[in-house]
């Protein structure tokens, strides 16, 4: 169980975050949805323990995963050192076999700039997932995809999601997303912002 309560947030001693409470169960997806600057990807900064000047705590497990906006790739590595550096228990055989599972296990000794933005993307989902996280933390992870092709990693990240079971927190702009991922939704509103619950209603 992540259990989530920020009582306050501030940049130069101007309020961003206002009090945000909420918890993720095992296996649970919460959608984190708001306007561009209202301060989803600084709270996720503090659930994730990136930022820890906030008001309030937070109670995470120690294996967490992040897939951020970027790839945020190794570069100068191929594509199966990417796994098995970060992952150095991985054997070769179980790297591939994860490649596999996004579906670019014949780009495993390509380097990054070899990919496309699609594969880079795959790429870091088989690295999150690689070390069968108890807690996952994506920060718009289908930015600047295509439409197809943001269909296609939505598919593949509600494969892996439903094979390993995480407590998933999704920060995201697009409602349709958050509504086909999550078990719930939570908009953050207002300034300093807060958190409200969307319900289908409120979707549509």
């Amino acid at each position: 169980m992540i259990r989530v309560d920020v009582t306050g947030k501030s940049f130069g001693g101007s309020p961003v975050l206002g009090p945000c409470r909420f918890d993720i169960a095992s296996g649970e997806c919460l959608a984190l949805t708001g306007p561009s600057g209202i301060g989803k990807t600084t709270l996720l900064r503090i659930v994730a323990g990136i930022d820890d000047s906030f008001s309030g705590q937070v109670e995470r497990p120690d294996n967490i995963a992040m897939v951020f906006q970027e790839p945020t790739l190794l570069l100068w590595r191929s594509v199966i050192e990417n796994l098995t550096l970060i992952h150095p228990d991985l054997s070769r055989s179980e790297a591939l076999d994860m490649l596999a599972r996004v579906g670019i296990a014949d780009k495993a000794e390509l380097f990054p700039t070899q990919l496309s933005l699609g594969q880079q993307r795959r790429l870091t989902l088989a690295r999150a997932f690689a070390g069968r996280p108890e807690f996952l933390i994506m920060d718009e992870p289908l930015v600047s995809l295509d439409h197809d092709t943001a269909q296609s990693m939505l598919r593949l990240i509600e494969e892996l999601i439903a094979a390993t079971e995480p407590a998933v927190l999704f920060v995201t702009h697009t409602l349709s997303d958050a509504e086909r991922l999550a078990t719930r939704i939570l908009e953050l509103r207002g300034s300093p912002a807060t958190p409200s619950e969307l319900s289908r209603k409120d979707i549509l």
